[in-house]
C-alpha cells in the first residue's frame, strides 16, 4: 500500500531553519505530484507548497513565497520543504500529500494519499 512518512520537524527558534522530508513507497512516484500542507491548532489544512510529477514547476502559498523551497529526488522516492527565517505563525503539523492529477498546482481535495505529519514549532 501507498505509504508516506514524514520526517525533519521539530522546535526552532524565530529566524530559524528546517528540512523537512517525506518518503514515499508503494507508487510510482516520478508519476505523481507531491504536496506540502500544515495544520495549526484550531485552523484548517493550507497548502503550504507543491512540486509537479516531472519536476518542472513548484507552486508556494503567498505566505511562504522566498522563504521555502520544496523539492523532490525521485531518484529516492523522496520530496522536501526547506524552511527559512521561520515565524511563530508557521507553528503546525506539517503534511505530505501525492496525488496523480495533471492539474496546474491541485488543490487539497484532489490528493489522494497523506502522511500522518510532523510537528513544526516556532518559539518567538
Amino acid at each position: 500500500q501507498v505509504q508516506l512518512v514524514e520526517s525533519g520537524g521539530g522546535l526552532v527558534q524565530a529566524g530559524g531553519s528546517l528540512r523537512l522530508s517525506c518518503a514515499a513507497s508503494g507508487l510510482t512516484f516520478s508519476s505523481y505530484t507531491m504536496g506540502w500542507f500544515r495544520q495549526a491548532p484550531g485552523k484548517e489544512r493550507e497548502f503550504v507548497a507543491a512540486i509537479m510529477w516531472h519536476g518542472g514547476s513548484t507552486h508556494d502559498a503567498n505566505s511562504v513565497k522566498g522563504r521555502f523551497t520544496i523539492s523532490r529526488d525521485n531518484a529516492k522516492n523522496t520530496v522536501y520543504l526547506e524552511m527559512r527565517s521561520l515565524k511563530p505563525e508557521a507553528t503546525a503539523v506539517y503534511y505530505c500529500a501525492a496525488t496523480p492529477s495533471r492539474n496546474y498546482n491541485p488543490p487539497l481535495r484532489e490528493y489522494n494519499y497523506w502522511g500522518q505529519g510532523t510537528q513544526v514549532t516556532v518559539s518567538s
